[in-house]
């Protein structure tokens, strides 16, 4: 991720963060095909979040909970 972390995946940490989400919920909400808005791939990609599997809930990773953490660092 670069260094400036990106204003919407910060949003959807905090979004994830708030409460348990389920991953067809989260997909739903942050989903997108307009290329250049590719938030919720991009925190796939970067290991931002994690899928548990068979609950199918979506929750941060330690890499995910750390960049939330020092957001304001």
């Amino acid at each position: 991720m670069p260094e400036r972390t990106n204003a919407l995946t910060l949003q959807l940490l905090e979004w994830i963060a708030d409460h348990p989400r389920r991953y067809d919920e989260a997909l739903e909400a942050w989903r997108t095909t307009c290329p250049r808005l590719s938030i919720w791939e991009d925190a796939c990609i970067d290991g931002l979040i994690d899928c548990e599997p068979g609950s199918r809930l979506v929750s941060l990773s330690p890499k995910g909970k750390l960049l939330l953490q020092n957001r304001s660092e």
